[in-house]
């Protein structure tokens, strides 16, 4: 248990990391684009295409990262009131159904990624990105989610058992 929980935290990790290299990427290529418009009058004609690209990756490749480090929102004011091991036991559940969901959404991420290779889908911009590109990227960080919140269950199912604090 301990192992997979330390394997799933450590792969939020490099996919925050990653979250950051694409974040000053987006950066540069939004800086690029402003300086080659002020002093050329022209424009790179991505920007606008891969920032949003790139939110996305963010997005996505961040959330089991957020997840490690608590930074979901929770609502805590019921769970206040209520004695401790009926607290870890709502949020054990509640983490639970998050990751079915999360494997659900994961599926149908997947078949969108299957989708855009074989109809070879790209963008409608004037770049014609292939679909299947920055939709892969969503569908790791997906992956990566899923992980972190399988772990997440394991480790609150685990305070349930050993009385720790709720995680």
């Amino acid at each position: 248990m301990n192992r997979f929980v330390k394997l799933s935290d450590d792969l939020s990790d490099i996919m925050a990391t990653i979250s950051a290299i694409i974040l000053g990427l987006m950066t540069i290529l939004i800086l690029v684009e402003i300086f080659i418009w002020n002093m050329f009058e022209k424009t790179t004609l991505i920007s606008d295409e891969y920032s949003a690209y790139g939110l996305a990756a963010i997005i996505f490749l961040g959330a089991g990262y957020c997840l490690k480090e608590k930074g979901h929102i929770r609502i805590t004011l019921v769970l206040g009131f209520l004695p401790e091991k009926m607290e870890r036991i709502i949020t054990f559940i509640s983490t639970l159904v998050t990751t079915v969901f999360m494997g659900y959404l994961w599926w149908y991420l997947f078949k969108m990624v299957k989708s855009a290779i074989r109809y070879e889908s790209t963008s409608g911009t004037l770049t014609h990105t292939p679909l299947w590109i920055p939709q892969s990227i969503m569908l790791i960080g997906a992956a990566c989610f899923f992980i972190q919140l399988a772990a997440t269950s394991v480790k609150t199912w685990a305070a349930i058992k050993t009385k720790e604090e709720v995680v």
